[in-house]
């Protein structure tokens, strides 16, 4: 298996995707952000003291899937059809549970762009409740499920 994103000499270059199909693509990605019992009521009552904890994580991770391609550099920008950031706050963990979906119709997929809106919003519901919990972690960050191009479907818990 080659690597694309390295010619025949090895160095990094962008890779051209020009000669391949337009087509719907769609990618999840989801990741959680484990915290203390006490940290995740603060977000289920809306108390926490920098506001609406859930609210601003979803709109951080929206953000950050439009400017994937400033971020990673050897990233296609691309014109993203929808991005909708899915977060679910779970006492089992406990913690809140992400799923960020990005959809395109274009050359090339939109993993990196689902990955992005979900670490993002990881690292904004970090630091909105970092003061109250210092021991949160962000896990499991991973791709779940793509759809479209030639590569086909894929999907894992």
């Amino acid at each position: 298996m080659s690597l694309t994103h390295l010619d025949e000499t090895g160095a990094a270059r962008m890779v051209d995707v020009s000669a391949k199909d337009a087509t719907v693509r769609e990618a999840k990605a989801a990741c959680h952000v484990a915290m203390r019992a006490e940290t995740l009521a603060l977000v289920v009552a809306g108390t926490a003291r920098k506001g609406d904890v859930l609210a601003t994580a979803r709109i951080a991770g929206i953000m950050a899937a439009k400017r994937t391609a400033d971020l990673i550099p050897l990233c296609h920008p691309l014109a993203i059809s929808a991005v909708a950031v899915d977060l679910a706050p779970d006492p089992a963990l406990p913690g809140i549970r992400i799923v960020a979906t990005v959809r395109t119709t274009g050359p090339t997929g939109v993993e990196m762009e689902a990955l992005t809106a979900a670490s993002v919003a990881a690292l904004t519901i970090y630091d909105m409740l970092k003061a109250a919990d210092r021991s949160m972690r962000i896990d499991n960050l991973r791709v779940i499920r793509k759809s479209g191009g030639k590569s086909g479907d894929f999907e894992q818990d």
